[in-house]
């Protein structure tokens, strides 16, 4: 992964761990008439190795960072060199947005020096399947490839269809994930309108404050999140080296509004009850829940609500967390950046912290994993995602 914690899984762990955000006022461009000027940016990030310059030029922004995070994901699970039957590797990376960065300075272009200047590599560098089709194209993979875009759901699903191509034995390995890059002057004004963002522009590292009474709204971030699943009897045999097992995927939609859920989290609990039936486990059997927690008033409350209906009296016994307290919210990269969080909190047998969690709001009473992360016996992790739309998905992990 790359997001505003940092370029690799170890630094990124790190800085999760122990409690520190990622959060800082935006330098990339001038925010004066911006309410919000504050966003998750990636420091000192490099596509050296990965990408040369003159890709680079006609690549948008959210397509190099999936390149280097399905890099870094492809090294990792020792695919780098792969042979055989590259039709049975599946690729499964969307973006929410896509390539807001290029779509704002083509427009740009084209009413100042006119649509002759507009370059050739605009819409292949800019549509939203491009992040899947450049890894693929990267290593030969042949099999399904598929570009989700589903709001700040996308990353889930990928997750969760990458899964789906295995077991229908459409692939034997999926790489999956999701990829942003929306920091820009369009992506930040059009949330800043929605009156979606947080504006604590005077202390960054406190503005991503899930479950708090005093939050005012989420902080946009960008980054990318990648993840190989590998059919289990095929990854034992080469002898791959495997964090977690992939229990369940569920999805579903609240049918009610384009972007705030039903008071109840109604939908946030279809997706939770179908995760737990999929994954054939009881709701007591859940030891984690990395929440969706973007720290957004309707958000937070809702998800709490739907957690409480999905595993009554248990609720109170999961330790709750949002990884968003600190990495802000990345969109479509959020649910794969949150999986592999989720996973190393497996791995590692620790929870990570809600971070800004000073004063709950009111019905905000579950055990959040306030201030520390906390070591913990973790045999199964829920985490879920829901985006603009009201499309929803939860996956759960389990200690292989």
């Amino acid at each position: 992964m790359v997001s505003p914690l940092g370029n690799d899984i170890a630094s990124n762990w790190d800085a999760l761990i122990h409690g520190r955000s990622g959060i800082k006022l935006i330098d990339r461009f001038d925010t004066t008439q911006f309410s919000t000027k504050i966003a998750g940016q990636l420091e000192d990030f490099s596509h050296a190795g990965i990408i040369d310059s003159k890709e680079a030029r006609r690549t948008d922004t959210f397509i190099q960072y999936a390149l280097v995070a399905g890099a870094q994901a492809v090294h990792d699970a020792g695919l780098e060199q792969m042979r055989d039957a590259p039709e049975r590797y599946a690729v499964y990376i969307g973006s929410g947005i896509g390539g807001i960065g290029t779509i704002e300075q083509t427009v740009r272009t084209l009413h100042t020096q006119g649509p002759r200047r507009v370059s050739p590599f605009f819409i292949p560098s800019s549509i939203i399947n491009m992040a899947s089709g450049a890894l693929s194209i990267r290593y030969g993979f042949k099999g399904p490839n598929i570009g989700v875009a589903t709001a700040c759901t996308t990353a889930t699903h990928s997750i969760g269809l990458g899964m789906n191509s295995i077991v229908l034995d459409e692939a034997d390995v999926a790489i999956v994930g999701g990829a942003e890059a929306p920091v820009t002057p369009l992506g930040l004004a059009g949330f800043v309108a929605a009156r979606s963002l947080s504006a604590r522009n005077d202390a960054p590292q406190q503005a991503s404050r899930p479950w708090d009474r005093d939050r005012d709204g989420f902080v946009l971030s960008e980054g990318a999140g990648v993840l190989v699943l590998e059919e289990y009897e095929r990854a034992r045999k080469r002898q791959a080296n495997i964090y977690a097992e992939l229990l369940g995927f569920g999805m579903s939609a609240d049918a009610w509004h384009i972007t705030a859920p039903p008071s109840d989290g109604g939908g946030a609990l279809l997706a939770m009850q179908a995760v737990l039936k999929q994954a054939r486990l009881n709701p007591t059997q859940i030891s984690h829940i990395n929440a969706h927690g973007t720290s957004t008033r309707l958000g937070d409350l809702a998800e709490v609500r739907a957690i409480k209906n999905t595993f009554g009296a248990h609720a109170s016994k999961i330790a709750v967390s949002s990884t968003k307290s600190m990495t802000g919210h990345l969109l479509g990269a959020a649910g794969a950046v949150e999986s592999i969080y989720s996973v190393l909190a497996i791995k590692e047998q620790i929870a990570p912290p809600t971070i800004n969690l000073d004063q709950p709001d009111d019905e905000c009473d579950l055990d959040f994993v306030a201030g520390e992360a906390r070591p913990l016996n973790i045999a199964t992790v829920l985490t879920n995602s829901f985006g603009f739309g009201g499309t929803n998905g939860s996956l759960i992990f389990g200690r292989f």
